[in-house]
């Protein structure tokens, strides 16, 4: 069983209320290209426990189950559970924290375990180079969304 974590905090220029929000499986259709999920709740108000499947997205392998871990609005923090049967979980937390009224830092962390060979291989080349352009990405498209008002 392979491990690995990183994490990168990075700022963006709008109120952490406006910001949280997007860090969610109904948010991210407005700022990724291509996100989209199987809602299995039937409803989009997010809470802990709340479960949604992904098919494409975001280091998936071939289908991903979501779990909201933890879930705060009042101090922006979401932690939720990606679970690739055969292949890895992975642990992701967003935590956003309000640097000035209109200046939110937000730190991401990606956590993966293996749970076979191809979950082993992708945490091999899931290095700290790797992460820092794939979550220098998330910043470059919320910073085209709030330029745009649409996703790039």
């Amino acid at each position: 069983m392979s491990r690995v974590a990183h994490s990168k905090k990075f700022r963006i220029n709008q109120p952490v209320d406006i910001l949280f929000p997007l860090f969610s499986a109904e948010g991210e259709k407005l700022w990724v290209p291509g996100w989209d999920y199987e809602n299995i709740m039937g409803t989009t108000k997010l809470h802990e426990d709340y479960i949604f499947v992904t098919r494409t997205h975001d280091h998936v392998a071939s289908e991903a189950v979501w779990l909201v871990k933890k879930y705060d609005p009042e101090s922006h923090f979401i932690q939720l559970y990606k679970v690739e049967p055969g292949d890895k979980v992975g642990i992701i937390t967003a935590a956003c924290t309000r640097v000035e009224e209109s200046l939110t830092e937000v730190e991401v962390t990606y956590q993966y375990i293996g749970l076979g060979d191809a979950g082993n291989a992708f945490i091999d080349g899931f290095t700290p180079d790797f992460y820092e352009n794939f979550i220098g990405e998330w910043e470059r498209l919320l910073n085209i969304y709030f330029a745009s008002g649409t996703c790039a």
